[in-house]
């Protein structure tokens, strides 16, 4: 089911989300939401706590042919490379609005499988600044903290007035 994103600025965005003790025939529902959510963004990963959900749930998917979606729980970076690379990053919490962010090109990252296994792998490129972007919204953090604060308030603002008034 596809589930909407809570907009800028919930406090849920802001709260670090709790940890997933196992893997529940719930959880597996809500990462498949999570998955049709993504995909029909369209987008590259989504936390549960953007449409809500706060536990550290994480999908990716920065495939060309999709469909090959990574589910996490408790996902956290054990190692990051010293090489960084830039992606123009947004979210559909704060639609209308990107920005430049500068992220480690690689990153060693262990979570829970779906399966509730515990898996340690390396993301390269658009994988590693995706699973980093979700990574952060599990821990109360958005994109554009990555900014200076001049910027991140010309890009709120800028949000703002595409949404208009409330």
């Amino acid at each position: 089911m596809r589930r909407n994103c809570l907009p800028w600025p919930h406090p849920l965005l802001r709260k670090p989300a709790a940890d997933v003790a196992t893997i529940t025939d719930e959880i597996r529902a809500i990462w498949a939401d999570m998955v049709e959510t993504m995909e029909a963004m369209p987008g590259y990963g989504l936390a549960a706590v953007q449409i809500g959900v706060p536990l550290r749930l994480a999908v990716v998917d920065a495939s060309e042919s999709r469909g090959q979606a990574v589910r996490m729980a408790n996902p956290e970076v054990l190692h990051a490379s010293g090489q960084f690379r830039e992606h123009e990053e947004a979210s559909p919490n704060l639609p209308g609005v990107s920005a430049l962010i500068r992220r480690p090109r690689a990153v060693t990252v262990r979570f829970m499988t779906a399966e509730g296994a515990m898996e340690e792998r390396e993301f390269v490129n658009l994988w590693a600044t995706s699973v980093q972007h979700q990574i952060d919204h599990l821990a109360g953090r958005m994109y554009f903290d990555h900014l200076s604060p001049l910027k991140r308030k010309m890009l709120v603002t800028r949000a703002a007035k595409l949404r208009g008034p409330k």
